[in-house]
């Protein structure tokens, strides 16, 4: 039967108890907030609550026996897995033979290897968020939900996943099931199997979500099979997000202002020593404060005690053996380490203090499986009471008080010079726990002077504990391939909303650089003195932002309002022959700037139709210079090339498209990597440049308009020698100053409404698509040829074809003529007004290919006059 886990009947405080000592570690969460967990008897056992600082997901389901953020006995933490795992191969059978098993970073790397160890034929993978260079990725996938959401797979056996046996899923709690099924489905792509196993410690997901899995098994064409220790359900009453942000902002004010006030009310479950003192309680509403550098603790507690001891033990870890499942882990290397678990554990008692009566062993991070079972040999061989937990990059708050899962937090900078750049990372439960001793296990690539560092790790946990013991792991790396190594960690992540641009962080992830603080405008005339001189590249420099004056926006907005629905057509349809000709889950790489928006589109297209989150990002190519090469590695490191489709807004004649091809190309012969196909998807193809496209008439697409104010508020993109190195993104500009003048979410809210209403169509004319010959006739760049030697110019990149390009040349280039086809109407509204406002003659053209085309001035040197004799402005 369901109950509510919050109605207080599962463990009620016994008389003569300690306050607090059977207080369910949920209620603190469930009396302010109204978040019910009900479910199965054992899930206040298995689960607390907690909140945390996330943008899509307040509260925390916190589990008692993962070895996360809890303390737990290690044979606790490795029964609970070993038994699903055991499970897992009842439910399989003779199958379990070929079975693999893989799990999810970072809470589930442990609880994955004891899944396999039940299993015990199995080999186990299991997810990173750590690039290792000269590795191969055979996969990748995103977390919505998680603090840090980007996946990567890197087995040093590409055949690891490609058997045609049972997959085995593993991950800490099964919530909504997106991350399960994204890993499915891009999986299944590249090697589709029939079974699927998904395993987890609690089976959490609401009414509307449970019958997902097995509705995607029958897609697909394969069964899946769900295995939990217990399940139930969270009921979050409305407006929970917003007041769970509200009430981390506040307890996290308050631990800013004082430290100090943190207390518990006396012995409190798992911590032996009160936690802040006996007595005093602080914060806001008098039930305990949140953490900062030590939650509970004072300002001057972070500080070694004089008293501590820090040791370095050297394990003796088996050479060649891996240090976990990151790169793969098989059955013959679970029986070394079984061998040497005795040897490895007997070291580390020998170097306890022989007082010590209760141990911690923290892994790091990832790291969780082989700190797990030097904890499990130490308490089956020795007398102490062992627990095991492992640090984390996830933030929580932490509360003192005996009903919250997260009493304490210790935080630290991370020490393993992560691929996304320096940030804090964090230690649960810990401080105030009464350990005698804490065993920090870590690998050796987080063997770094930040691990040593006063404010480091090690100088936390020495201020909590008299004894402090440091193993290192060896980092396991796999036997080098042949393309050359590059330290990924001289590659940032992606900048996102609304620290670099106005999009929302999901929508896309910026590969360039910030250099708004940087100053780039120059006059047009300057610049295109400069370019056509010789004496400067296009890129190096910025136009100044064109500010459209009332009556151009009113042209904007009507243009918008006609073309909204044709636009929402011509997405649904490239965005539908993406996914049935390149790929079942591409990754979307937009080319900055014009491109951008399009991308989202398509990735908003995809979450409508097919409720697919399709990762999206945005690099940058310049003619003559080629695609940022610093991007593709990235993308290399983070996906399968084979993945990527990118995208345009549209095609003029047809110079992106070679250069893209180009670039690629070279890029792949210098790096050795492979599978970046340079076909461009694109809403319009006018110049009939590509196969894959919405439409291929040209017609006024309104984000062509303006510049960064429909753009997310970003600059073309930069390339200069002294602001770009070699190891840096391209980059670009956030002109944050003209947020009251942005149209960018309102351009995609406009073209997305109409999504219902075209998608009969569009996925009919997709199809159509799909079964025309759709090869390119280049016809548009015969055509600019012929417009160059008729009009004298003899320069092909001063010929731009197409509303789009013309309407950037009239905002950014010196231009010289427009030619216009006869008759075009509506469509050309905007470009008349700005031909005008910058004496531009505008020259009707029979038989012209393109709506439009814009040509640049020629021989421009400062002081060209337009055709009415006046000297051209901006």
């Amino acid at each position: 039967m369901e109950k509510a886990v919050n109605e207080g009947t599962h463990h009620p405080v016994r008389d003569g108890a300690p306050a607090g000592a059977d207080t369910w570690s949920g209620d603190w969460v469930t009396r302010r907030l109204g978040v019910e967990l009900t479910g199965d008897d054992a899930l206040p056992g298995l689960l607390g609550l907690a909140l945390r600082r996330n943008p899509r997901r307040a509260h925390l389901l916190v589990s008692n026996v993962l070895g996360k953020h809890v303390p737990q006995s290690p044979s606790v933490v490795h029964g609970h897995g070993v038994e699903l795992g055991r499970r897992v191969r009842e439910l399989l059978g003779e199958s379990a033979e070929s079975a693999v098993v893989l799990g999810y970073a970072e809470t589930a790397t442990g609880l994955g290897h004891s899944v396999a160890d039940g299993l015990g034929v199995a080999p186990y993978l299991h997810s990173t968020r750590r690039p290792v260079a000269g590795t191969a990725t055979a996969g990748g996938f995103e977390e919505s939900h998680s603090h840090a959401t980007s996946h990567l797979l890197l087995p040093e056996d590409p055949g690891l996943l490609a058997g045609e046996g049972p997959l085995v899923l593993v991950d800490d709690e099964f919530s909504t099931g997106n991350t399960v099924l994204n890993t499915i489905r891009d999986l299944h792509a590249r090697y589709p199997r029939t079974r699927y196993v998904v395993v987890a410690l609690v089976d959490m997901r609401s009414p509307a979500d449970a019958g997902r899995l097995e509705e995607f098994g029958r897609g697909i064409g394969a069964r899946i099979d769900l295995v939990t220790v217990a399940s139930g359900t969270v009921r979050l009453p409305d407006g929970v997000l917003e007041k769970g942000q509200e009430l981390v902002a506040r307890y996290e004010a308050v631990t800013e202002g004082d430290l100090s006030g943190a207390g518990a009310s006396g012995q409190v479950a798992r911590f032996p020593a009160p936690v802040g003192g006996a007595g005093g309680a602080g914060g806001p509403e008098g039930e305990g404060a949140a953490g900062g550098g030590c939650s509970g603790a004072r300002p001057d507690d972070d500080a070694p005690r004089p008293d501590v001891r820090l040791t370095r033990v050297e394990l003796g870890w088996p050479a060649g053996l891996p240090d976990g499942g990151r790169h793969g882990f098989t059955p013959a290397h679970r029986a070394r380490l079984e061998d040497a678990l005795p040897g490895m554990a007997g070291r580390l008692a020998d170097a306890l203090p022989a007082h010590a009566r209760r141990v911690l062993v923290l892994g790091f991070e990832e790291l969780m499986y082989a700190p797990l079972r030097l904890a499990g040999e130490l308490e089956r061989t020795t007398g102490a009471e062992v627990r095991f937990s492992t640090t984390t990059r996830s933030p929580v708050l932490a509360v003192d008080d005996p009903g919250y899962a997260i009493r304490t937090r210790l935080v630290f900078p991370a020490h393993d010079d992560p691929a996304d750049g320096p940030g804090d990372r964090y230690a649960y439960n810990v401080a105030g726990a009464g350990f005698d001793a804490v065993v920090a296990v870590v690998d050796s690539a987080a063997d770094t002077p930040a691990l040593h560092a006063p404010g480091g790790l090690l100088a936390r946990l020495a201020a909590h504990t008299p004894h402090v013991l440091l193993a290192v792991v060896p980092s396991y790396v796999p036997v080098a391939q042949d393309a050359p190594e590059r330290p990924a960690t001289m590659l940032p992540d992606p900048l996102r909303g609304p620290a670099f641009s106005s999009y929302a962080p999901e929508e896309v992830g910026w590969l360039l650089q910030d250099l708004s603080d940087v100053t780039l405008e120059a006059p047009t005339e300057e610049r295109e003195e400069a370019i056509q001189s010789g004496g400067a590249h296009y890129a190096e420099s910025l136009p100044v932002e064109y500010q459209p004056s009332e009556q151009y926006q009113r042209l904007f907005h009507a243009a918008l309002d006609e073309s909204a629905a044709r636009l929402a057509h011509a997405v649904g349809v490239v965005t539908e022959t993406v996914l049935a000709e390149r790929s079942p889950r591409p990754v979307l790489v937009s080319l900055a700037r014009a491109g951008t928006p399009v991308g989202i589109l398509m990735r908003r297209w995809a979450r409508h139709r097919h409720q697919l989150d399709l990762p999206h990002y945005a690099v940058s190519i310049v003619r003559g210079r080629g695609i940022d090469a610093n991007a593709l590695r990235w993308l290399a490191t983070h996906h399968d090339p084979r993945d990527v489709v990118f995208v345009d807004g549209w095609t003029g004649k047809g110079a992106i498209t070679r250069e893209l091809a180009q670039a690629v190309a070279e890029f792949e012969k210098a790096e050795g990597v492979t599978g970046f196909d340079p076909e461009i998807a694109v809403l319009a193809d006018p110049g009939s440049c590509v196969r894959t496209y919405g439409t291929r008439e040209d017609y006024l697409i309104p984000s062509a308009c303006l510049n960064s104010t429909v753009s997310g508020l970003i600059s073309r993109t930069v390339l200069r020698a002294d602001l770009v190195g070699p190891d840096d993104f391209h980059g670009a500009k956030f002109y944050r100053e003209l947020a009251g003048a942005d149209l960018s979410v309102a351009f995609l809210d406009a073209v997305s409404a109409h999504f219902p209403e075209v998608t009969d169509a569009a996925c009919a004319q997709a199809k159509e698509l799909l079964a025309t010959d759709r090869t390119p006739t280049w016809e548009g760049w015969a055509a600019v040829e012929r417009i160059s030697e008729e009009y004298g110019i003899h320069d092909v990149n001063l010929v731009k074809p197409g509303v789009g390009e013309t309407t950037r040349v009239l905002l950014r280039r010196v231009p010289w003529k427009v030619l216009a086809r006869a008759g075009a109407d509506r469509d050309l509204d905007h470009v008349r007004l700005l031909a005008g406002q910058r004496g531009v003659p505008v020259e009707e053209v029979d038989q012209l290919p393109y709506t439009c085309v814009g040509l640049i001035h020629p021989r421009y040197t400062r002081g060209a006059t337009g055709a009415d004799g006046r000297a051209v402005t901006r």
